[in-house]
Formats: structure tokens, sequence, C-alpha cells
């Protein structure tokens, strides 16, 4: 990456793919907003800007290398691909670090389990320019998407009758919407709409504060 290009990266604020920070904070922090652009789309994380767009700095390029080094290392599983840029601008030092989207998602605070605990798991996703909380939902979401896990020639039953009519209605649907309405568990609620997301029926959306949402795909 150039100087141009970082300034062109500044310029347009924090969004989908670029987070702002002006030190480094704690590792729980710096972990969840690398996770989060490891299973999103990827995306940069620049060291030495304020949220508002304006240059402070760092004190020191090696301090930041190896605090982001030690936070992929001992708070990422499985680990993200990263790489660290450095740059001087105005008279200020700054520090990029390049995270890639995961081949291999989710990825998650370190928990030292063997398996993904659903109910345990911290998992985190980029929407719009924040790192959220993913839920069970878009965890398992993430986990078909790499298993490729598309369903084909999926049936149609009760349940997904009522989620559309709930959608003719709203236009959106939660999980708890369908579970009222068809009078079923949240975990069939929950498999339903999952099942129609792979089959490519509807989509999920997730908001701000980490709550997800359905609607139609297309």
């Amino acid at each position: 990456m150039t100087n141009k290009e970082l300034i062109k990266l500044i310029d347009g604020g924090e969004n989908l793919r670029v987070e702002f920070k002006q030190r480094f904070s704690e590792y729980d922090k710096i972990a969840k907003e690398i996770i989060a652009f490891a299973n999103t789309k990827g995306g940069t994380i620049i060291f030495g800007v304020n949220d508002d767009k304006t240059l402070c700095g760092i004190h020191s390029e090696k301090s930041i290398t190896e605090l982001v080094n030690q936070t992929i290392e001992e708070y990422c599983t499985p680990k993200p691909k990263f790489s660290f840029n450095f740059f001087e601008i105005n008279g200020y030092e700054l520090v990029s670090v390049e995270v890639s989207e995961s081949d291999n998602k989710p990825v998650r605070i370190q928990d030292y389990k063997k398996k993904l605990d659903l109910n345990t798991a911290q998992v985190y996703v980029r929407v719009n320019d924040k790192s959220v909380p993913a839920s069970k939902e878009m965890i398992k979401l993430l986990q078909n998407q790499i298993e490729k896990s598309e369903l084909k020639n999926y049936k149609i039953g009760k349940n997904e009758r009522i989620a559309f009519e709930l959608l003719e209605r709203n236009e959106t649907l939660t999980v708890k919407d369908l579970m009222e309405k068809a009078n079923i568990s949240k975990r069939r609620a929950s498999r339903t709409l999952i099942n129609m997301v792979r089959a490519d029926i509807l989509l999920i959306h997730t908001k701000d504060n980490g709550e997800d949402y359905f609607s139609y795909s297309g």
C-alpha cells in the first residue's frame, strides 16, 4: 500500500473494511476487530488515526507490531492471515494491519477448545463501521460458507410458508417472529431460517447491535 492509497482510505472514514485506532488498547478489543474483519470481507486497522480522521501518530512501530502479533498468536483461533505496512505522513508515523478474509471461518476469541462451542464461542463480524458479536445463526452460516454446503431442491414446508406470510406483511422477520407465529422452538425456527438462507431463498442481515433479521434474497 502506498502513502496515497492510505490517505484515500483515511479520507473515506471508518467503514466495513476500515477501522481507526489512536493506539493499541487492550488485547481483546484489538482481537475483536481482527476477528470481525477475518469473518467478513477482510479489512485494515490503521494505528495513529483518530475517529474524526485526523492524524495523531504512534510512539513506536516496533511496539505496535509486537502487540498485534501477540494478539493474533494468543487471542485468535484459527489464526487469520495478516500483514503490516508502515508510513510517515505529515510527520506522523502510522502502522496499518491488513487482515485477510479467512478461509477457515469462523474465527473466534481463543478459548482452548478443540471444537467450536456455539453456546460460548466469541465470534465477531463486521457491520458497517462496527465489529459486533455474531449470533448462533450467523456462526452456523459462516461454517456452511466454508463448507460450501448449499441446499438444493429445498422442500417448502409449513414453517417456511409461515415465514413467507410474515415477510409479505413486514418485509423482514426474526427467529423470534417465526418461533411465536409457528409455535415452534427457537432452535427449530433458527434451523428453518438458516436452511432458507442456505437455499438462497432468504438473506441474513445483522444490525449494529448484533441482532439478526432476515429478508427475501434478490
